[in-house]
């Protein structure tokens, strides 16, 4: 049954476009209330409203919603390894393996973490593309760490509006060849796709914006463990912003990392760990702060430094 909400416009919406006032007092994104206009689903005055008319303090508005989606169905794939860090009815943070995507895509077909939860018998919200429900962030295959997953409409529509506009802390932890000077500091260079290379990303002049903010927890004699914080989030972005300041993360042969280093520290990809995720709950507010800890392959790697 389609839900029906009616109400007068408050003045404080006065003179705003449809899609920006109906964003802020349904708590929907811009793009879900062009939907309904497109639909005819908001009316003013009994009038069929676009998503570029004006509210006018006063007015009667008349918001239908869609009949709910039915929950998706996922091809369920146990897999192995991901831990459960925090669930409600509302959202899942799991602890991401290695070897494992956030969702499906063209040309994977391994684990990822929307078949993992639906194997453990978790609901994802529908929102989203068809093969990325519930993702509100992603991680590279090739990284581990913490990742939050939307179960309820609500919470898929406030976590992504909290990582646009860039309110999540996003903290990871990279270990990196040799020791950054300054110790602490700020990588400021736009990134883009690298010339001649549809999947490797490198600092470019007409990239995107893109900062890094680092610091040193414990540097060793061939490389330095460093507590990064994004700014912003661009597809491998410490990597890069490392590789092209000659520092990149240990074990990352694609962004120029040594191969005889990473074969003494037993690395089979880069050392680069999601290691926190700060927000507030979309529900009520109170902050959440999700940790996960080193996997074995990157703990082994501290040890050989730390006993060399």
């Amino acid at each position: 049954m389609r839900e029906t909400r009616t109400m007068p416009v408050p003045d404080g919406l006065d003179g705003m476009r449809v899609d920006a006032g109906l964003s802020r007092l349904l708590g929907l994104s811009r793009t879900a209330v062009a939907a309904l206009t497109e639909t005819g689903s908001v009316q003013l005055d009994g009038v069929t409203a676009g998503k570029s008319d004006r509210l006018a303090a006063g007015a009667w508005l008349e918001v239908v919603f869609p009949e709910p989606k039915r929950e998706l169905t996922i091809e369920a794939e146990p897999v192995e390894g991901m831990r459960i860090l925090y669930a409600d009815d509302d959202i899942v943070a799991v602890d991401k393996p290695v070897g494992v995507a956030a969702h499906t895509g063209v040309g994977w077909t391994g684990p990822t973490v929307v078949g993992g939860l639906a194997a453990a018998g978790y609901r994802i919200s529908t929102s989203g593309a068809h093969e990325r429900q519930g993702i509100v962030h992603r991680l590279d295959v090739g990284t581990s760490g913490v990742m939050v997953v939307a179960q309820s409409e609500h919470a898929y529509t406030q976590l992504k509006r909290a990582f646009k506009y860039r309110t999540v802390d996003k903290r990871y932890h990279a270990l990196v060849q040799g020791h950054p000077d300054p110790s602490s500091g700020t990588i400021d260079a736009p990134i883009g796709r690298a010339r001649g290379n549809d999947w490797k990303f490198a600092v470019t002049a007409d990239g995107r914006p893109s900062v890094t903010h680092y610091d040193t927890i414990e540097a060793f004699q061939a490389a330095s463990l460093l507590d990064i914080h994004l700014e912003t989030g661009r597809t491998h972005q410490i990597r890069v912003h490392f590789s092209a300041i000659r520092h990149p993360c240990c074990g990352d042969l694609t962004y120029g990392a040594d191969p005889r280093l990473a074969e003494r520290l037993g690395l089979e990809r880069q050392w680069l760990h999601a290691r926190s995720l700060g927000f507030q709950h979309p529900a009520d507010g109170r902050y959440l702060e999700i940790t996960s800890e080193y996997p074995a392959d990157l703990e082994h790697a501290l040890n050989v430094l730390r006993h060399a």
